[in-house]
């Protein structure tokens, strides 16, 4: 059985808080009307969706479950998302999935600037194009765009896998263009499936952290302690 809010005549507060609350099954969320917050705070495996376009920080901190919006989203959609999923079939606008852990991130539309900024393990496919400082010290995580990526993609990126489509505008400090390895495509082949997106991985060039902006290079590490040792002996 589906439970209905009506954000016309209900609150957004009653409707966090019940979906707070609950532990199971599905929910139907009418008029949303560019709310704020819609959605937020879920720790349950309940499926949400909401028929219309949202405000900001729809879906964030989302721990589990899965949010489908139908229409579009504020500023800071799925933020600090944790697990679950959560789907857009519209656009998004500034730092959609920031901060993210984990989980998944699917916007069919564009997103706009710093989408994925500081991602530290979130997966997020985009369907359209993506704003400038797109993954802007992004951490961990994969980011797909099947659209063209504006300025500065990857600024002051660490670990995080960059797949885009189309063209790139630029790219950020420290990003650069990396060789596309076979665990690379099975890796991407895996998120274009899990989005329900279609493009063929033989399309998209890989970008990431050239690694110069480290304090230390990974490789030498035993170097780099042993060298700390004798500054502080």
């Amino acid at each position: 059985m589906t439970a209905t809010f009506d954000l016309a005549s209900s609150s957004v507060r009653d409707l966090n808080q019940a979906l707070h609350d609950a532990d199971r099954g599905s929910f139907h969320i009418a008029n949303p009307r560019g709310a704020h917050a819609v959605a937020a705070g879920i720790t349950s495996e309940i499926a949400v969706q909401i028929d219309g376009s949202v405000g900001y920080y729809c879906a964030g901190m989302h721990q589990r479950g899965a949010v489908h919006i139908y229409g579009n989203a504020g500023t800071g959609l799925a933020e600090n998302i944790m697990s679950g999923s959560v789907h857009i079939t519209g656009n998004a606008t500034m730092s959609a999935g920031a901060t993210g852990h984990g989980g998944l991130l699917v916007i069919e539309g564009n997103a706009g600037a710093r989408c994925g900024i500081s991602m530290k393990g979130v997966d997020i496919v985009v369907g359209g194009h993506v704003g400038h400082m797109t993954a802007f010290m992004a951490q961990a995580g994969d980011l797909v765009v099947l659209g063209d990526a504006a300025e500065d993609l990857g600024d002051s990126i660490y670990e995080a896998r960059l797949f885009v489509r189309g063209d790139v505008a630029s790219l950020g400090a420290d990003c650069v263009e990396k060789e596309m390895r076979p665990e690379h495509t099975e890796r991407l082949t895996q998120l274009l499936e899990a989005s329900g997106l279609d493009a063929s991985p033989a399309d998209f060039a890989r970008y990431g952290s050239a690694r110069e902006l480290y304090n230390f290079h990974p490789d030498d590490i035993d170097a780099e302690v042993a060298a700390a040792k004798g500054a502080t002996s």
